[in-house]
């Protein structure tokens, strides 16, 4: 977990399989700059090796801004050395949204985040350089980083739809777990007409992949109901 807010295992773990259990381990982003996330990307290693040492059958390191901020292509590296260090299936948040858009077979996506400035060009990017159109990578305005769990969902409901209805897309990526969405899913999708890729649904998908479980669940979108085929990616 790349902060302690703990609300991101507390919405993760009733919507997992029941018997799939989670080891949580903590980094101590506060900031949620480009810097921060490359200044402190050292401890994920640590953690995971942590994590190894318990012989969980995954490891997923969470936090889409720290990988994606590194680049697809060293992202890509370093997950597969760490997986040759451990001997462990690992799989970070950018990579599981990548798998779950190509999943759906979308192709063009709309991105919608709580961060502001350059940092979301980072993020775009790292989806083009998988192979994805990105019709935009909008930043809710006026949310401290600190604070991003305070903000009620109807009001991101509201910023989403507004942006999708500026630069319409194949799918709504939401990007960031650390606000509370969850509640929106199924709501985006039947107003809008196109499915929305979540953090939290995305990895409960990968993880019942992986662990060879199929139960859908309704109420969180086409991705948790339907639970398609992983399709696996290259760097473009």
């Amino acid at each position: 977990m790349p902060t302690t807010r703990p609300d991101t295992i507390n919405e993760l773990i009733p919507i997992l399989p029941r018997g799939v259990g989670i080891i949580p381990v903590y980094l101590q982003f506060r900031q949620g700059t480009a810097d921060e996330f490359r200044e402190g990307f050292g401890e994920y290693e640590r953690q995971i090796g942590i994590l190894a040492d318990h012989d969980c059958d995954i490891i997923h390191p969470l936090g889409a801004p720290p990988f994606m901020v590194q680049g697809l292509e060293k992202e890509t590296a370093l997950v597969g050395a760490w997986q040759q260090t451990y001997r462990t299936p690992i799989f970070t948040s950018g990579q599981n949204h990548v798998r779950a858009l190509r999943a759906l077979n979308v192709k063009a996506i709309l991105g919608v985040t709580y961060f502001l400035g350059d940092i979301n060009d980072i993020y775009s990017k790292y989806f083009e350089d998988a192979g994805f159109v990105v019709t935009g990578m909008q930043g809710l305005p006026g949310v401290d980083f600190a604070k991003v769990q305070e903000v009620p969902s109807s009001q991101i409901y509201d910023f989403i739809k507004a942006s999708f209805e500026k630069a319409p897309a194949e799918a709504i990526y939401i990007l960031g777990s650390g606000w509370h969405t969850l509640d929106i899913v199924e709501r985006l999708e039947q107003d809008l007409g196109v499915p929305v890729i979540h953090p939290q649904t995305a990895r409960v998908w990968e993880i019942q992949k992986r662990l060879g479980i199929a139960e859908p669940r309704e109420g969180y979108g086409s991705l948790m109901t339907k639970l398609p085929s992983i399709q696996e990616f290259s760097i473009r």
